[in-house]
């Protein structure tokens, strides 16, 4: 990318597309083309093929998605398939018709099978069935990468797709919908503003996740969309595996949360180990910056600080 391209982030207000907006404002790009879901309704193809036609955008990062937590996934499976498939096969047959030079589609780490050798490697996409709780969005994340490797070998387009372990960080949504490091933040937060001496914990915590704070995502999907050009999809982790119950200890600590933590076992753990190989991203020169005590902290502030 130059840094006068013309750059389309789709999902610009949510918590990856904002972390990629601040990267690329950071590293001097001045072209950035955003929509909210107001100005542009991506599952609607007639805008989206308008929009293509108006902007004519010459690279996309593709991070608009219907995302959530456990509790998200359970409860409205239909929407998650459904506005996830939309979305994408929007953007991505239509960056194809409007000759759009690179995209980069942000797959999930829940696309791995339930039972999974450890770490991840890329690989073994497809090698065994999925998670329950989020198969539906797990399907169709699955589907946007196999239809970005589709349109490469059919069309010869430029279209990378990259698998992040759990981001987190500035910008993510709290509340039941929200992903585990948001609403354990908001959980605590809600303790300590009502004077709770509690905090209840989705699952026994004993399910270990690789947290991936959002900055340090959006710098690799800046270093990959000039560095990487292979049809293969990539993963991006931290590297470190944290057990729930680990993170919402630390999270206490940070928050000055003096009461009691528990663990509601009646609710579903997910899967018992995610930790994604980030050997090849690696290998061609990427690794995170910021280690998670910090950018736990640097979440905390800003999630507390708006108070």
């Amino acid at each position: 990318m130059e840094k006068n391209s013309l750059i389309y982030v789709a999902g610009h207000t949510g918590l990856v597309g904002s972390a990629i907006v601040r990267e690329l404002e950071l590293q001097g790009y001045k072209n950035i083309i955003t929509r909210t879901h107001e100005e542009l309704e991506l599952l609607d193809r007639k805008e989206v093929d308008i929009f293509f036609a108006e902007q004519r955008p010459e690279y996309i990062f593709l991070a608009a998605a219907k995302v959530g937590g456990i509790y998200a996934n359970n409860t409205f499976p239909a929407e998650f398939i459904y506005q996830n498939l939309m979305i994408q096969t929007n953007l991505i047959d239509l960056s194809y018709k409007h000759k759009v030079k690179k995209l980069l589609f942000l797959g999930s780490s829940c696309s791995y099978p339930k039972i999974c050798p450890q770490p991840m490697k890329e690989e073994y996409l497809l090698t065994a069935p999925l998670e329950i709780t989020n198969e539906p969005f797990a399907i169709a994340k699955l589907a946007g990468i196999k239809m970005c490797q589709a349109y490469n070998r059919q069309y010869g387009t430029n279209f990378i797709s990259v698998i992040p372990s759990n981001a987190y960080g500035l910008n993510d949504h709290c509340g039941r919908n929200a992903h585990v490091v948001s609403s354990l933040i908001n959980n605590f937060k809600e303790a300590k503003v009502n004077g709770s001496e509690v905090v209840t914990v989705w699952g026994s915590g004993k399910p270990k996740r690789e947290f991936l704070y959002v900055d340090d995502l959006a710098n690799a999907c800046l270093f990959l969309m000039n560095n990487y050009d292979s049809t293969e999809v990539i993963n991006i982790g931290s590297g470190v595996e944290t057990s729930i119950k680990d993170l919402a200890e630390m999270l206490g600590r940070i928050t000055g949360f003096n009461g009691r933590i528990i663990y509601d076992t009646s609710k579903p753990d997910g899967n018992t180990r995610r930790f994604l190989d980030s050997s090849r991203i690696k290998a061609i020169g990427w690794k995170p910056q910021t280690s998670l005590k910090d950018g736990i902290r640097f979440t905390c502030e800003d999630v507390f600080s708006a108070s």
